[in-house]
């Protein structure tokens, strides 16, 4: 099919939109290493984590080998508010590079929420609905999965308590705003409500916070609650599943104007946005049906996946939360209080980590200042300001189709476009004035994290 017939934006049809989510680890020959109780080191049981997680949610963690789920209606219905998202055909990008290479991406941030997360969130809050349950807790980094959440939960009826890292709490109130419009309680993480943020603060006095922190904090007030269970916005299977909805959209647009992406790109934080993204691609290349390159691209302040060891470690800092094999740089990891926001987890997804364990996935990190260099780039001629996760899909995405102008190749590249940047203007702002630095940890950084990975026969081997 000739350029000229290839609309802008791809917008498939209501009907087009998918009906079940994709499940890539039931393609996967090796299978990703189960969850681990910390007590018995014996794989997590459904009733092991019922007292976490809601009971439909435990049952799409534990499945590896159901290749598709249906979608219940109420999610659809919910989904057709801002499904199918758009994909993009970035051609004044691609004048501006002077490049052959072809650029596509993925927009996630046409809803209130701003990003991806909603995909997983209503999910999840409808599950719990469905379950008679009062309300649920959850951590949020940048802001994203929090007001995405927040937003699922007015929508069906559910309270909402949340525990934002305290350096993105601080940097960014209009985003915690959104939350309390949509009813949730917002607490800065770690905080001296719970027992184990108590504990953290004492041993860190001052901290900005991470990830790890506001996961304890939320685990621990979940199971402290009648009536409440614990959702989490990335990292789980489950939530790579729900997000699946991505990739599942953008290869039917492509299929139907027969574009083959070469290179697919996406942010790695935790791994929601770029699980979902390449998951139906990967079956593709797991079944042997196609062949795709794949590119994990991470902050360079927080580096799982470049720096990590693959290894049994604590979801998070409390070390309340089952273990989960994936590259990390430990548990106790306090990332820089910088911009890279939701991309400051300390470990991947075991479903990701597991794909480029087999050197299925590539991965690079990228600096604070290329990114938004990157960022700026795109909003100049693309029109939309991204968030500062999406734009360091953005600058590979960038860097790659450059080599094409070099080496004169007609590469496709398609990138999760994961959300919109206009809660991130506090980091424009340090850019813009040449505030901004780039923070890369030492090797002595990295082993005060390492050095906390639990030690067990088979473990850090």
């Amino acid at each position: 099919m000739s350029k000229q017939e290839i609309p802008y934006k791809i917008y498939l049809e209501e009907h087009e939109m998918p009906t079940q989510w994709y499940n890539v680890r039931a393609d996967m020959k090796k299978k990703p290493a189960p969850l681990l109780n910390p007590g018995t080191l014996k794989p997590m049981t459904f009733e092991d984590l019922r007292p976490v997680f809601c009971d439909e949610l435990v049952k799409q963690e534990l499945d590896d080998t159901t290749p598709y789920i249906d979608i219940p209606q109420e999610i659809r219905d919910f989904y057709k508010m801002y499904r199918p998202s758009p994909l993009v055909r970035a051609y004044c990008l691609e004048k501006k590079l002077d490049t052959p290479a072809k650029i596509y991406y993925k927009f996630e941030g046409n809803n209130t929420s701003g990003s991806h997360k909603l995909n997983s969130a209503i999910a999840q809050a409808y599950y719990a609905k469905e379950q008679g349950l009062k309300g649920v807790t959850t951590e949020t980094g940048a802001g994203q999965w929090g007001t995405a959440l927040s937003m699922a939960c007015s929508y069906l009826g559910l309270d909402c308590n949340v525990y934002m890292v305290k350096v993105s709490y601080e940097q960014k109130p209009f985003r915690r705003e959104v939350m309390r419009t949509y009813g949730a309680s917002v607490t800065p993480s770690p905080s001296e409500t719970t027992q184990v943020g108590k504990k953290i603060l004492a041993e860190h006095p001052g901290t900005t916070g991470s990830l790890g922190c506001a996961i304890s904090e939320a685990v621990e007030a979940a199971t402290h609650k009648e009536g409440y269970r614990y959702v989490l916005g990335s990292v789980l299977s489950q939530v790579l599943l729900h997000q699946s909805i991505i990739g599942l959209e953008s290869k039917a647009a492509m299929d139907k104007y027969g574009i083959h992406p070469d290179l697919i790109i996406g942010c790695a934080g935790g791994g929601s946005n770029l699980g979902g993204l390449i998951s139906p691609f990967m079956g593709e290349q797991l079944r042997g049906e196609a062949n795709y390159q794949f590119i994990a691209v991470e902050p360079a302040s927080c580096p799982s996946l470049t720096r990590g060891k693959y290894a049994y470690d604590f979801c998070d800092t409390g070390m309340v939360c089952p273990l989960a094999k994936m590259y990390t740089l430990g548990s106790g990891f306090i990332p820089s209080a910088n911009h890279a926001g939701g991309l400051r987890y300390h470990g991947m997804s075991s479903v990701l980590s597991e794909l480029y364990d087999q050197g299925l996935m590539q991965a690079v990190s990228v600096e604070q200042t290329q990114v938004f260099q990157a960022a700026e780039q795109f909003a100049r001629v693309e029109g939309i300001l991204p968030a500062p996760e999406s734009s360091h899909a953005i600058r590979v995405a960038i860097d790659e189709a450059l080599k094409c102008r070099e080496t004169g190749e007609e590469k496709t590249i398609l990138f999760g476009l994961t959300g919109t940047g206009y809660f991130d203007m506090v980091a424009y702002e340090k850019f813009h004035n040449g505030d901004m630095v780039d923070y890369i940890p030492t090797d002595e950084d990295l082993k005060a994290g390492f050095d906390g990975i639990p030690r067990f026969p088979g473990n850090m081997e």
